[in-house]
């Protein structure tokens, strides 16, 4: 019997594990041009933001956790810019993928087309927290709590969002498309809730991967020096 129960537990494990890996990377909804909205799907997280790159104008974000089991899906919202009466809800949706190259998926009676950027396959594809940061040239871990900054890749594209699950805060939000080469991390960026005037910019990290640690060093945006820890989460 105990067989049979580990069995089963190992099949559906396997399924759920199939339908959430068919959905892992980046995804640019169709029929939009500026403003676009892309998705980045990765480690059962997700993010969404509308945005104009060519404009420079951040809409809104949102993301928070995702389950996929074969044909259903469902999306719990950790933070959204819009509407922080959203935060916290969950709502179930199907989905059909086409080619591994077209995903609809229909929420609430409306379904929406989307178009596959990348397989969300890199050194650096993931979720990840921040989890500690160079302080007067000690690096000071962060205590877990429910403030957090999270930073999501695919195959090409990232986005971090600083948010509070429990107060319903959003702090703000960045992304655009990234390359990992050589030890070098460079993002691109394609919208800023802060500021886009620095949309555009590229910034250049030295980058190193161990296990599940990624230290990256190098300088912000506004020309400070950093140098940070991000943990992947699960």
């Amino acid at each position: 019997m105990k067989q049979l129960f580990a069995a089963a537990a190992l099949l559906l494990s396997t399924h759920l594990s199939t339908a959430q890996d068919e959905l892992t990377g980046a995804w640019k909804l169709q029929g939009t041009a500026e403003p676009q909205t892309v998705r980045v799907i990765q480690d059962g997280y997700f993010m969404q933001t509308i945005f104009d790159q060519a404009g420079k104008q951040f809409v809104s974000t949102l993301g928070g956790t995702i389950d996929a089991d074969q044909q259903a899906l469902k999306e719990t919202i950790e933070f959204n810019s819009a509407d922080k009466d959203n935060i916290g809800t969950a709502r179930n949706c199907t989905y059909m993928l086409k080619d591994n190259k077209q995903l609809s998926i229909t929420c609430d009676g409306k379904t929406e087309q989307w178009e596959r950027i990348d397989d969300g396959k890199a050194d650096l594809a993931g979720t990840w927290r921040i989890t500690a940061r160079e302080n007067n040239g000690k690096m000071d871990p962060m205590r877990p709590g429910p403030r957090k900054t999270l930073k999501i890749l695919s195959g090409t594209r990232f986005q971090w969002a600083a948010i509070n699950p429990e107060t319903k805060e959003f702090f703000g939000t960045g992304g655009g498309t990234y390359t990992f080469e050589n030890g070098k991390y460079t993002e691109t960026i394609g919208f800023f809730s802060r500021d886009n005037s620095r949309v555009g910019m590229s910034l250049s990290f030295d980058g190193k991967v161990n296990g599940k640690t990624w230290h990256h060093s190098g300088k912000s945006s506004k020309g400070d020096p950093i140098s940070e820890i991000w943990s992947r989460i699960e």
